[in-house]
């Protein structure tokens, strides 16, 4: 997800009841029975127009903005990846193959773990803390908190939409790279927030403060270090150079 390196492709596959099924039905059915069976099995047709993975994220990005703290620049932003990355696979970076493969293999090395720790840190623990926020009273704290949510759930999904077969790699690394830089700003007005609250009285607990501040502090180095150590020096340069030296060869 949000490091950059993309989605898994299982999200849309066969429930396991029908695996069962067929399996049954293979098992019983004569050679004959089981070759129609082939030719039905054959067209498999997306079950939904949106991913699990998706649906999660456009439930979170609907709730937020139904608080009414989600800033209008921020949905602006949002509006404006969408169509400049429309407007860059046209203009600058057309799909070159009908499929190009993910840079990276996410399946392979320390990236599931290095994803996992960003979704805890970037999305989890956030939706946790504001939350506990709502029970407890801290409007500021979830007020500073609900802008990198809000983005971070929209880049999950951007990155979904980048990932298909209709864009190509350096779109795939616009989405990150874009919305990574946006977040570091919302994270260093979460962290104001936060280390204010000393000052003034605030509706949470003595807890909720520290739990806050090592929240914002966490995802300011986690992504930081995702940007400027990741992004821009590994997966950037090795995504360019994989697109131009297929555009070589289809030349």
């Amino acid at each position: 997800m949000s490091g950059g390196v993309g989605p898994t492709y299982n999200d849309i596959s066969l429930p396991q009841e029908e695996q069962q099924h067929e399996s049954k039905q293979n098992d019983d059915n004569s050679a004959t029975t089981s070759s129609k069976n082939k030719t039905h099995r054959t067209p498999k047709k997306r079950s939904s127009f949106l991913s699990f993975r998706q649906q999660n994220c456009l439930a979170v990005i609907v709730t937020l903005s139904a608080t009414g703290l989600v800033c209008p620049e921020d949905m602006a932003f949002v509006l404006f990846s969408i169509i400049y990355m429309y407007f860059l696979s046209i203009v600058a970076f057309p799909k070159l193959t009908s499929k190009e493969p993910p840079v990276f293999d996410i399946q392979k090395g320390l990236l599931p773990l290095y994803v996992f720790v960003g979704a805890i840190i970037g999305l989890f623990l956030p939706i946790a803390y504001i939350f506990e926020g709502i029970f407890e009273g801290d409007k500021e704290g979830i007020k500073a908190a609900i802008p990198h949510l809000f983005l971070l759930a929209s880049q999950v999904f951007m990155e979904e939409v980048a990932f298909s077969d209709r864009f190509s790699t350096p779109i795939r690394v616009f989405i990150p790279v874009c919305y990574n830089s946006m977040r570091i700003s919302t994270i260093v007005e979460w962290l104001r927030n936060e280390f204010s609250k000393g000052n003034e009285e605030f509706g949470g607990s003595p807890r909720r403060l520290f739990i806050g501040r090592g929240l914002a502090i966490a995802n300011m180095a986690f992504w930081c270090f995702n940007l400027f150590g990741f992004l821009l020096p590994v997966y950037l340069p090795k995504a360019f150079k994989r697109y131009y030296s297929d555009s070589k060869v289809k030349d």
